[in-house]
């Protein structure tokens, strides 16, 4: 299978697509990190200039920026918390509450990357606020409407599995580590204020699964 990717808005700022699962988000290491959906874009759009990034198994909403002023002025709307994200999950298991927030400081695992890791004494404060959509009583799966706070890698995998909710198909912090499908994670929105003129943008890509 070769993932593709969709383009769902471009103007003279910025574009807007929807990264499939499986496909790497910005250039890797080795030759298979060749492959890349900043490097598709920039096959059509060669002014395409990364912004932030997601999971090589996430799917779902990535924003690039045309050029450095729009790249600086996105980047700096990241790093000041003014983009607002919305992902969808499904996890294992059934959480007791029907919604919460999970705060835990995060920092690389070593010995064990790219894992990361809870760490009270050198982690990154991370935060995640967490909402039941729908309870799967018999298969005792749950689907839940995530929102970080903080943006660090792997934050909402390991925050979930932190509060033994892995997301079902996580291959590095699932229950038994090995692959089971793809990871049940996407992208589902992104609201921010637009670089030319601050108009309010807001995108949206229903979770495939």
């Amino acid at each position: 299978m070769d993932p593709t990717f969709t383009l769902l808005h471009i103007d003279d700022a910025l574009l807007v697509v929807d990264k499939p699962a499986g496909l790497l988000a910005v250039p890797g290491r080795g030759p298979a990190g060749a492959d890349n959906l900043v490097g598709r874009v920039q096959q059509q759009y060669p002014d395409a200039l990364t912004v932030h990034r997601l999971d090589m198994s996430t799917s779902g909403l990535m924003l690039l920026a045309r050029g450095i002023e729009a790249q600086r002025a996105l980047g700096r709307a990241f790093e000041q918390r003014r983009v607002h994200k919305r992902y969808e999950a499904v996890v294992d298991g059934l959480p007791g509450e029907e919604s919460g927030s999970i705060s835990a400081p995060l920092a690389a695992d070593w010995p064990r990357r790219p894992r990361q890791k809870v760490d009270t004494e050198h982690g990154k404060p991370s935060l995640t606020h967490w909402q039941v959509l729908h309870r799967d009583d018999h298969g005792q799966r749950t689907r839940l409407r995530l929102e970080p706070v903080t943006g660090r890698t792997h934050q909402l995998r390991v925050h979930l599995m932190s509060i033994g909710h892995a997301i079902v198909g996580d291959e590095l912090y699932g229950p038994d580590a090995t692959p089971s499908g793809r990871l049940l994670l996407h992208a589902c929105e992104l609201c921010f204020e637009h670089p030319a003129d601050g108009s309010s943008c807001q995108f949206i890509s229903p979770a495939p699964f």
